[in-house]
């Protein structure tokens, strides 16, 4: 994965992910890969990743379920941020956002 300046790591592989999902890589009802596997795929920490998968989640692609995994729930974003909230809030990550 090549890294750019303009996006913080955890929104490039978000990004990916999403891409993945909306072309029908991971079909809806289907388990992601493990976030170890994904990281060690994408060369990236496993808390890229989890940022990556609560990323998707709250957009309403994936659902986490204790003990099962994550799993593609949409194919399509419940919730798509305008461009004046993606700019507003582009400096805090997931967690920061979930704890305000």
């Amino acid at each position: 994965m090549e890294i750019t300046e303009s996006r913080r790591l955890y929104q490039q592989l978000a990004a990916e992910l999403k891409d993945r999902i909306e072309q029908g890589v991971y079909l809806v009802g289907d388990k992601l890969p493990a976030e170890r596997f994904i990281a060690d795929e994408k060369s990236v920490s496993r808390t890229v990743v989890r940022e990556a998968i609560i990323m998707l989640e709250v957009e309403g692609y994936v659902e986490v379920r204790k003990g099962s995994g994550i799993h593609v729930i949409s194919s399509q974003a419940k919730h798509s941020p305008t461009p004046d909230e993606s700019l507003e809030f582009a400096s805090y990550g997931p967690f920061e956002l979930l704890q305000a």
